[in-house]
Parts: C-alpha cells; sequence; structure tokens
C-alpha cells in the first residue's frame, strides 16, 4: 500500500528541501556525466574487442586493432571541448 501523502500534498510546510550545497550538486553531476561517458566507451571497447577476438575465424590483432581504433574516436569525440563564453 502507497504511503500516505494527504499531509505533504495539502500543506507546503511539510515539503523538505534539500540541503546539499549548490557546489556539491554541480560535482555530482559532473562526476556522473564523466564516469557514463567514459564509461560507455570502455564498455563498448571490450565488447568489440572479444566480440572480434572470439568470432569463427576472428584473432586477437585484428580484434585489438578495431578496439583502439574506436577507442581513439571515442576519445576523441568525448573529449572535453573548451568553453565558449
Amino acid at each position: 500500500m502507497a504511503a500516505d501523502t494527504h499531509e505533504a500534498d495539502n500543506d507546503a510546510e511539510a515539503y523538505l528541501k534539500g540541503s546539499q550545497e549548490i557546489t556539491e550538486q554541480i560535482a555530482t553531476w559532473h562526476l556522473f556525466n564523466f564516469l557514463t561517458k567514459w564509461g560507455s566507451l570502455a564498455t563498448a571497447v571490450a565488447v568489440l574487442l572479444f566480440t572480434v577476438w572470439f568470432m569463427p575465424n576472428g584473432g586477437f590483432f585484428p580484434a585489438a586493432i578495431a578496439a583502439v581504433v574506436l577507442a581513439v574516436a571515442g576519445w576523441w569525440f568525448l573529449r572535453s571541448k573548451p568553453a565558449d563564453h
């Protein structure tokens, strides 16, 4: 059964505003964005490496070359750009 929210729905004072500083929120968002971006690239490189390596007639060296190409291209597109003001 859902919690009773009747009091919070009708009372503006019942809402508790978060206490985290905005600088902490910004730092948390930047960390999340960084880990998501580079973690996705690392996952894609690993999937490509193992897929090409273990496919029929595949091998380690073609897989490594493909993975390095993807890693370099991913780094090129995901790196931080200078901020325009």
